[in-house]
Order: structure tokens, then sequence, then C-alpha cells
């Protein structure tokens, strides 16, 4: 899996969360993991999640940290598995660097009642896609908030440690299932 930190303030609005984004604008082909700094306003039109469509929930903040993980040749389930792996390592991390009460809820990362992630898994006709964002900053965000910046995490080396760590662990699934012999009828 490929692993690429952009040197831009891309603003995420759901439009990125597409078939090929890594590889149309950074030439990486195949399975990728990318990730930028950036604001977040997601309008309801580009919006994934049908729950927070039905609720009308608003879904933006001022600062985030953002990944694009596509995967091929994998089904829905396998992309919200990965989704879940990524909050999980992230979480993980971010206990090593400033060990808060984090709690992770399926995808969504919390310290008490405070949000600090926001994901959505979804498929296209050719991959998966994922796309999963924390707060570096807690303004104009619509929820109570915690953000790398109250945790004192730099958010460019979080970055880069998280695709890192994910990159390894979906490498390490992949050898996982190349060592398993088939089971036999008995």
């Amino acid at each position: 899996m490929q692993t690429r930190f952009l040197d831009t303030n891309l603003k995420y609005d759901g439009t990125q969360l597409r078939s090929l984004f890594a590889y149309m604008n950074l030439g990486l082909m195949g399975d990728s993991i990318v990730s930028w700094i950036g604001p977040c306003d997601i309008p309801f039109e580009h919006m994934l999640d049908g729950e927070d469509l039905r609720d009308q929930s608003a879904i933006r903040g001022d600062w985030m940290l953002h990944f694009i993980v596509e995967k091929f040749e994998v089904s829905l389930f396998s992309a919200v598995s990965l989704q879940r792996i990524l909050a999980t390592l992230a979480t993980d991390l971010i206990r090593l660097a400033n060990p808060k009460d984090l709690k992770r809820s399926g995808d969504d990362i919390f310290v008490g009642d405070r949000k600090l992630s926001i994901s959505i898994a979804t498929v296209s006709p050719t991959s998966t896609l994922v796309h999963f964002a924390v707060n570096v900053k807690n303004t104009g965000t619509p929820v109570a908030t915690i953000s790398l910046e109250d945790l004192e995490i730099d958010p460019r080396q979080f970055a880069n440690d998280l695709m890192k760590t994910f990159a390894n662990e979906v490498e390490s699934i992949a050898q996982a299932t190349r060592k398993v012999r088939p089971t036999t009828s008995y």
C-alpha cells in the first residue's frame, strides 16, 4: 500500500472520495492511503452516510487531518473493516503520545463526549474507499470536539505514523492470507 502526505491545504467536500483520486492527482496507482491538512465542509449532495443524511447532520471543521484510503479487489464489508482498523490504529497512536481517556466506538474516536474523528467507507465501480479525518483544531465544528492541538500531537507526524502503521497492517493481513492451506473435508 502506497502512502503520501500532501503539502497542500485542500478542502475536503466529499468529492475527493472517488475512484483513482490518488492515481489521477498523485500518480499512485493501486492500493493507497493519502493524507493532508485542510478544512472540511461536506454538503448534503456529497454526503454518503445515510444516517447523517436522514438527520440532516452538518459535517464540517475549519482544520482537519484527512486520510483517503483506496483498496482494490475487496468488498464493502472489507472496507468497513479496514476503516475500523484505521480508527483503532489512530486511537493506539494517540494513546502513546497522550494517554487521555480515548474511546473508539465503531469508526469514531471520542474523549468523553467530545468527538475527535469522522469517517465513512464506500464502494466505487473499481475499488473501495475510506475517508477518515481527525480534528486538528476545534473551530467550525457543529458538535463538541477535541483536537490534536488539545492533545499536543503534531498532525503531520501523526499522519505519517498512522499511514505507515496502517500500510504495514494491511500488508500483514495480505501476507496472512497467503500462508494458509485450504481445509479438507473430514
